[in-house]
């Protein structure tokens, strides 16, 4: 273990959907200059393991600190949030439970739409920006990687993700059912980072390809991806030009103020507006007028409520899935953290086993040398072993044994 894991704990901070509403959330937000300039930061104030978060959902720093203020001050810093805010409606996991947290995220458990498997690429990404930013460390590797395990296996072996739900989903699931003829209605998507390009491949399969058109500020993004779903694609210039025209409007952009905004739109025209951006990305005196219907992620995740019930039922499996690999974790942390006690330990006994064989073959010749070695080995190694377990008891407080250890055998 390295000097800054010895000295400081390891904490999740953060907010998500269960006790921050989109505004709460849009306040901590964080653009990607303020993620990377937040982990230099981080890193230059030698914090060695850090990753950000920062979801529709959810915002969260996962890292080292002596105080989980570091982290919390951070977040602040390089949001809209303040701490009293944060104070309201944010959560603090330290140590076992945080390292829990973490694995529970990835097997979707902890989602705003239960089971939805985004969270695992937004994961990906979150860990792939820290490992280029130099913020990650061997505890960090191994659990983001014990975490895909255990989503991998929740994937698998249960019925979680059973009856797809995820905000993509969803959002053509509510235009499917706002409509009674829906086949003439025009559809525009404008946004195609992780969730624009996952609503976008749903649309293809639930609603009339020649009515779909995509829109990016990277008009060469927008051209591809339509390329590849045989939909419609036009240059970010002609935005204006097609919210005025489409019935429907999904935004999936994700700039930190409205990127849609009133004066784009006919007001005379009836259309329904789906925001899935955090920050909303939508103008909110759009939603003042009485022919713009205007729903955000939060609205969503009500339409999915069968689903839900159902995947309700897989929740005991999954907790299952999860302690067994948090357990496995921990026990890879003990083993980590107790091997240079371990082996201190060892060379120790085998040295004063050494002087005692000296001693006692020196008084008793008639001794058989090998059968003298033989059983004292065997007792030094119940005795490694002895300790070796007693460090796995999940009753024991390891770096206290350590420490005596390490005090006693140096």
């Amino acid at each position: 273990m390295n000097k800054d894991e010895n000295q400081n704990s390891f904490y999740v901070i953060g907010l998500s959907h269960k006790k921050a509403d989109v505004s709460t959330r849009s306040n901590f937000s964080l653009t990607k200059e303020n993620q990377e300039a937040l982990l230099l930061e981080a890193k230059s104030s030698n914090i060695s393991g850090v990753i950000i978060l920062s979801t529709c959902n959810r915002i969260e720093i996962i890292g080292f600190a002596k105080h989980p203020y570091q982290l919390i001050s951070l977040l602040c810093k390089y949001s809209e949030g303040t701490v009293d805010e944060f104070a309201k409606v944010s959560y603090v996991f330290k140590s076992n439970d945080a390292v829990g947290h973490f694995i529970k995220i990835a097997t979707g458990l902890d989602s705003q739409i239960l089971g939805d498997y985004e969270i695992v690429g937004q994961l990906k990404n979150a860990f792939q920006q820290a490992k280029e930013a130099g913020t990650i460390n061997a505890f960090l590797e191994r659990l983001y990687n014990v975490a895909l395990q255990a989503s991998k296996e929740v994937k698998n072996k249960t019925s979680l993700s059973s009856g797809t739900t995820t905000v993509s989903y969803a959002a053509i699931q509510y235009i499917q059912n706002s409509f009674e003829e829906l086949s003439s209605k025009k559809v525009l998507i404008y946004g195609l980072g992780n969730i624009g390009e996952s609503t976008a491949k749903s649309g293809v399969t639930y609603l009339k390809k020649d009515k779909i058109t995509l829109i990016n500020r990277d008009n060469e993004k927008a051209h591809k991806l339509a390329d590849e779903l045989s939909v419609n694609s036009e240059s970010h210039h002609e935005l204006g030009k097609y919210i005025q025209n489409s019935d429907v409007i999904i935004v999936a952009t994700g700039a930190s103020i409205p990127t849609v905004t009133l004066d784009q739109f006919d007001l005379d025209k009836k259309q329904l507006i789906i925001d899935l951006s955090v920050p909303r990305n939508v103008d909110s005196n759009v939603k003042s007028l009485s022919n713009k219907s205007v729903i955000d992620i939060d609205v969503l995740s009500k339409t999915t409520k069968q689903t839900l019930e159902n995947r309700k039922l897989q929740i005991p499996l999954v907790e299952e899935i999860i302690s067994k690999y948090k357990k496995e974790f921990l026990e890879w942390l003990i083993f980590r953290k107790s091997t240079p006690a371990i082996s201190t330990l060892k060379n120790s006994l085998e040295v004063i086993q050494k002087d005692a064989l000296s001693l006692h073959l020196k008084k008793h010749q008639d001794l058989n040398p090998d059968h003298a070695e033989e059983i004292s080995s065997l007792i030094v190694n119940k005795i490694v072993t002895k300790f070796a377990m007693h460090l796995k008891d999940e009753q024991t407080q390891t770096n206290l044994s350590i420490q005596v250890m390490e005090q006693v055998f140096k």
